[in-house]
Parts: C-alpha cells; structure tokens; sequence
C-alpha cells in the first residue's frame, strides 16, 4: 500500500467503517497505517510484541470508534495518530504500574558499574538539554523536528500529518536543525 495516499481516501474509508462497519475500508486503513505505527511503537517499546500490541490495539480502537471520526475536524491521519497516542500513554500506565507492583526487584543491588550508570545520566542531561533547547523553536519547527525524530515521521509522512506541502516540511526541517546546530554547539549531531 502506497504512503501516497490522499486525505479524502483515508477520511472516506474511515466514514465507511464508522457508518456501515465497512471491512474492505478497514482492510486499506489497516494496510495503510499498521506499518507507520508499528515503526512508532518500536521506538517506544523495548519488544516487538509490545509494538505488534500498539498496532492492534490502535486498529481495533479504530474500528470501534471510527463513527466519532469528524471531517470537519481534522485529518483522518491525525485522529488514527491520537487514538495510537492514547492507547501508547495507556500501555506505558500499565507498564509503569506493574514495575511499581514489583518493587523488591528495586531494593537489590545492581551489577552496573557506576561508570554506566553515569554514561546514563549524562545521556538523561543531554536528551533534557536537547529537548530545552528544541522548545525554544518555533511552534511549526517544532512539529517537524519531533515527528521526525520522536515519532520516527518521514517528511512525506509528516506533510500528510501536518497537510502541508512536503518543501515546507523539508524548509522547516532544515530551519531547525541550523539553529539547534547553533544552539549546541558543532559536538552535537
């Protein structure tokens, strides 16, 4: 399935599964957006079979709650992509909540040298300095810098998700990474 397909396609398939459970539409949703967010969920999820979880979870939300997709209220890209956020934040609840259901596991000693525990945390001061300085772009370079990065967007992708023109993805992109190159230094890739 092609990532060249148009918004009124998605929003038209997402219609005729939300008004007549239409299982030929979801097929295409399905074919169409399983592969983008099983690419996000990897990067979110230490396992496949997590990831493979998000995709499921998202599609069979998708098919259930297709009749509250609107129109008139945004891309068909953006609501599926909300609906994958919200099932990936309930996932990472449980998750943090049965780490703290198993907490024993926290009170032994660990084997880690502290020298990567401290490669850790400069990692942690890094990623905190990257992000400090990537919320001081602009709003719009913003969007793209983190679809591209941490939602692992292409720039097609990201001017399907945004509805803008791929060029414009392509300028705020480069915009971004000038002054986040500016901003920390010529160290920082």
């Amino acid at each position: 399935m092609s990532d060249k397909i148009d918004h009124p396609q998605l929003s038209q398939w997402l219609n005729d599964v939300g008004n007549s459970r239409d299982k030929i539409a979801f097929t295409h949703l399905f074919e169409f957006f399983a592969p983008k967010i099983q690419r996000i969920a990897r990067g979110k999820f230490p396992n496949e079979a997590q990831a493979n979880e998000v995709v499921q979870e998202t599609m069979t939300n998708v098919w259930r709650k297709a009749h509250l997709f609107d129109t008139d209220k945004g891309a068909a890209t953006t609501w599926v992509y909300t609906v994958m956020r919200n099932v990936t934040f309930d996932m990472l609840r449980k998750i943090k909540g049965n780490k703290e259901e198993n907490i024993s596991e926290d009170i032994w000693p660990t084997t880690e040298s502290p020298s990567e525990e401290e490669n850790e945390f400069n990692d942690h001061l890094e990623n905190k300095q990257l992000l400090n300085v990537i919320e001081k772009l602009p709003e719009a370079q913003q969007q793209v810098v983190k679809g591209f990065y941490f939602m692992e967007m292409s720039q097609e992708q990201l001017a399907v998700h945004l509805n803008l023109p791929l060029g414009t993805i392509k300028s705020r992109l480069r915009l971004a990474l000038a002054k986040l190159k500016v901003q920390l230094g010529e160290n920082h890739d």
